[in-house]
């Protein structure tokens, strides 16, 4: 019965129990695409990641990542954990990992301790800032269990970008931010709504706490009902905020999972390049457990 190791991390934390889970199976060769989708629902974790060898050996490792029902593209927190675990293999050169992905290339660079022990990692976004529909604030505010007086438009309308997958950023007040309650009907009618989602339907709410922000994140079509850290979503922030302003460049942290239980702590940045928006997201990492998937 062939066995697939795997370790699972707490990303976005220095702490065992805080952030968010992952689990990493380390050598996914002989895996099909529907074992990989099986295990990553089996693991119920937000997403689960598997290593591959890279078609190009420049690269580290090609990397899927799975949630609960489908393959992503690209997410944040796996691969802030992925690179964790892999450097604590010695799978780094001097402090970098190349992951190939269908987003497109990722490269991590790994935070160590004065020990040389692995603490975290911080990723560049593989795709510029580019921005999709804007929703109606009464519907997004139905979605979250919130009135529109809830929903903040003076900077921006609820609005779809990507920096590698799309989420809808949406501005809340701060008193509103931790009384949203997702209402997955009417999820439903939205994305029913919005053929141009294609299925995609993810609510990133932030609310700004001086020049820092504090988040949540909610999926319930894809599984997720609340997602305690979201890396991919909080470049996009990062990205947007930038596009938004006149700077060449910004850093804010963001805190996300607290009314999870859950508390994680997101390094976002953005800058100007090339006539182009780039984010990075980073953040702590923490090893938590070990073991083999029988197939």
């Amino acid at each position: 019965m062939p066995s697939y190791p795997y370790e699972t991390v707490d990303v976005f934390t220095d702490r065992r129990f805080g952030g968010n889970q992952l689990a990493v199976f380390t050598d996914a060769r002989g895996l099909s695409d529907a074992e990989m989708q099986a295990l990553a629902a089996e693991m119920n974790y937000s997403e689960t990641t598997f290593v591959l060898p890279p078609s190009d050996p420049a690269n580290t490792a090609r990397v899927r990542i799975f949630h609960r029902t489908a393959e992503m593209p690209f997410a944040g927190h796996p691969n802030v954990g992925t690179a964790c675990v892999l450097a604590s293999h010695g799978r780094d050169r001097d402090g970098i990992l190349l992951f190939e992905e269908l987003a497109g290339l990722v490269e991590v660079k790994v935070a160590r301790d004065g020990e040389g022990r692995v603490t975290g990692a911080t990723i560049a976004a593989p795709q510029a800032l580019s921005l999709g529909l804007t929703l109606p604030v009464d519907a997004i505010a139905a979605c979250v269990g919130l009135s529109a007086e809830d929903i903040v438009v003076g900077r921006h309308q609820p609005q779809q970008a990507s920096v590698g997958v799309q989420f809808v950023l949406v501005e809340v007040r701060p008193e509103a931010l931790a009384r949203a309650t997702p209402d997955i009907n009417a999820y439903r009618r939205l994305e029913q709504a919005n053929p141009a989602l294609a299925g995609r339907l993810s609510l990133f709410l932030y609310a700004w706490d001086g020049s820092n922000a504090r988040a949540r994140m909610f999926a319930p079509l894809a599984g997720t009902w609340e997602d305690p850290a979201t890396g991919s979503a909080s470049a996009t922030l990062a990205a947007l905020t930038l596009s938004l302003g006149g700077e060449d460049s910004i850093a804010f942290d963001i805190t996300q999972g607290v009314e999870m239980g859950r508390p994680s702590l997101l390094h976002v940045g953005a800058k100007r390049q090339g006539g182009e928006i780039r984010a990075t997201v980073g953040g702590g990492c923490v090893p938590m457990l070990r073991g083999e998937a029988l197939l």
